[in-house]
């Protein structure tokens, strides 16, 4: 994990080691400034807080603005437990230990909850800041109890900082990966310990950040039935959020914010000609102002492709920046005038470009110039033609996420070894609108299922493939619904691999680290206390594949990952022992079952 500092005068990285023996880990700051190696300090050596956060949900390497402090977000330091019995030496100051030194009988093997999917271990986190000159490190206090803090960045003023938490305090903590519907809230912390809270009740928040002029921006959203769906982009004036820091009565913010760009139902007209579908991204670009006129720099999916935007803050005004190729363009970073971008098709692996920004009013006339050329693929590796291709057909997963129209290494892997490959954005996909979105809850099973079924027949109309060498493959709800493809149209699909997918809906609620995406999709009501209605569990059981279990003809391999908690192995071992593996095992998995 790097960050530049305000001024491009230091380079700060936290760089993670690895004991081989025991398997645990190190962490170390190093600042670098363009000569050499300035500091470099062992996170750990103190004991002050655990492992280090470099995840996308809470991870922050941030500097302030005079380049003295760095904050980043670390597990907090567990307190000391011992068993109930346990012999040891007579204690000759009873009075001289702290709380915190104490160890706490009969604790050592207290349940903690973690976040779930990818965030394995991470239970309480900290903001910690790191005095560069002085290399001190100190836990920031004064945030409320049961709140875990993450994405903090400092205020302009250098008093504070701000950031994202999410309440720990619940019946049941929900996976936090790929689920931007988790309530949250947008806070400000002072360093005289002055609490507040920034974003409305009840809100699902992320992402901050602030502008040249001080005002304040973020993502939020409803936290409502699907895990990922189209945000708002909303602002906070610096006026507002000073008024909010020095109310000393109040703790909370009784919405304030301006919604700047609003939820997208269906697609809104641009002024270039283009349509605007929404904000799917799942954070903003790190620097997103370009230069000092209140123009922010965002990409997000749009249809079939990841298209960069540039938004007047102000007015909400809207132009398509992206390059005018069939292709998806993301924004990296923002500097000066300058934009830095990652271009990439199908067929083509990314690449870098930058930009100048124009004028305002003149954002069309953007030039994107390439500056790295992507790696060719040998000729030699690829497939000899053929008159015909066996066809895989690949849904998503999700099922709020997308296909779109960028190079991927699995996809380039099918292609190459001979495959046709069909990749398949059914309705409750996301880039085509909330209303898309909302579609899919109450009809998992059936609209999903149709929509790759008749995405099967029009390719077999429009294209050379061999329609009795269909494959399926998916994971998670791809795999759902690989294997009711192949339980519902036997006679269709000829082999299937899934990846840990979804066979029973009715037994993974118990499991897995989102049970409310199980209650969601089927249109049940999500409660965290209370007794379990049957009518839920048959619903969930009624739209899940197990039901045409045993219509299954298609050999079919299972590939199973023992650490996911998302879809829980056991879900697809109700059946035969299975083999694991990916790419490679589902290449000869194919070319085994395949009609010659």
């Amino acid at each position: 994990m790097t960050s530049i500092s305000p001024k491009e005068t230091y380079k700060a990285v936290i760089r993670e080691e690895k004991n081989g023996k025991d398997n645990s880990k190190k962490f170390f700051l190093e600042i670098w400034s363009k000569k050499c190696l300035s500091h470099s300090i062992d996170l750990l050596a103190l004991e002050i807080h655990g492992d280090v956060y470099t995840d996308a949900e809470f991870g922050t390497l941030e500097w302030s603005s005079d380049e003295k402090y760095l904050i980043y977000i670390a597990e907090e330091k567990p307190k000391k437990s011992e068993p109930f019995i346990k012999r040891k030496p007579a204690e000759k100051d009873k009075d001289g230990a702290s709380g915190d030194k104490k160890a706490a009988p009969g604790e050592e093997f207290v349940y903690r909850q973690d976040w779930g999917e990818q965030l394995t271990g991470k239970k309480s986190s900290v903001i910690v800041q790191c005095e560069v000159e002085s290399e001190t490190l100190t836990i920031l206090q004064g945030l409320p109890d049961n709140k875990c803090p993450g994405q903090v960045r400092f205020t302009p003023d250098g008093k504070g900082i701000v950031g994202v938490v999410w309440d720990a305090a619940r019946p049941r903590r929900l996976g936090l990966v790929f689920c931007t519907n988790r309530i949250s809230q947008l806070f400000y912390l002072g360093f005289d310990r002055t609490y507040r809270r920034l974003s409305k009740d009840l809100c699902a928040v992320r992402s901050p950040r602030f502008l040249h002029n001080g005002d304040l921006i973020w993502l939020q959203r409803v936290p409502d039935e699907p895990h990922h769906a189209c945000m708002k982009i909303v602002k906070l004036t610096k006026n507002k959020l000073n008024e909010i820091v020095s109310n000393k009565p109040a703790i909370g913010n009784d919405g304030v914010e301006s919604v700047v760009v609003d939820i997208v139902d269906t697609s809104t007209p641009l002024i270039n000609g283009e349509s605007f579908y929404g904000v799917y991204a799942h954070s903003l670009p790190r620097r997103c102002e370009p230069s000092n006129d209140g123009r922010v720099v965002f990409s997000t999916v749009s249809v079939n492709e990841v298209r960069c935007y540039v938004l007047e803050v102000a007015s909400g005004k809207l132009v398509d920046i992206s390059r005018k190729k069939r292709g998806s363009t993301t924004i990296l970073c923002a500097n000066g005038d300058m934009l830095l971008a990652s271009f990439s098709s199908i067929t083509t692996p990314a690449q870098l470009y930058v930009a100048k920004l124009p004028k305002a009013g003149h954002e069309h006339t953007v030039n994107w110039k390439r500056v790295s050329d992507p790696d060719l693929i040998p000729e030699r590796l690829a497939k000899l033609k053929a008159d015909v291709f066996p066809m895989l057909v690949w849904p998503h997963g999700g099922p709020h996420s997308a296909f779109v129209d960028s190079y991927s290494l699995e996809t380039a892997f099918f292609c190459l070894i001979g495959f046709a490959v069909v990749q398949v954005n059914y309705r409750g996909s996301i880039g085509a609108g909330n209303a898309t979105v909302k579609f899919l809850p109450r009809r998992i099973g059936q609209a999903d299922v149709k929509d790759c079924k008749l995405a099967t027949d029009e390719v077999l109309k429009s294209f050379p493939v061999k329609d009795m060498n269909i494959c399926l493959y998916g994971g998670s709800h791809g795999g759902f619904l690989v294997a009711h493809l192949s339980g519902q149209y036997p006679e269709v699909y000829s082999v299937a691999v899934t990846r840990n997918p979804v066979i029973d809906i009715a037994t993974m609620v118990n499991t897995s680290d989102i049970p409310d995406w199980c209650y969601a999709e089927v249109g049940s009501a999500f409660l965290e206390c209370g007794e379990v209605q049957d009518r839920d569990l048959l619903a969930m059981r009624q739209c899940s594949p197990m039901k045409f279990v045993h219509e299954v003809c298609a050999p079919t391999a299972i590939m199973l990952g023992s650490g996911d908690k998302r879809v829980p192995y056991y879900q697809g071992l109700d059946s035969l022992p299975v083999e694991m593996d990916n790419l490679i095992n589902a290449a000869d998995w194919f070319f085994t079952h395949l009609k010659a």
